[in-house]
């Protein structure tokens, strides 16, 4: 499976979206996630300030990575 690295502690969502390249600014992640498209562990997510830590795996249509 494929890491997106991150150099804090915790991400948000809508940054981290951000970082992996499936959006290009925040409103298109808030759009994204009004729509359902996003996952994390497993579970639909629609909160774009989602606390995000190493581990966690993060779903976008096909495409899964783990945070890094």
């Amino acid at each position: 499976m494929r890491q997106v690295v991150i150099d804090t502690e915790v991400i948000r969502l809508g940054q981290f979206l951000k970082l992996w390249g499936v959006v290009g600014s925040g409103a298109e992640a808030k759009l994204l996630l009004a729509a359902g498209e996003v996952v994390v562990n497993g579970d639909a997510e629609r909160r774009r300030g989602r606390q995000l830590v190493r581990g966690d795996r993060v779903g976008v249509g096909t495409e899964l990575v783990e945070v890094g």
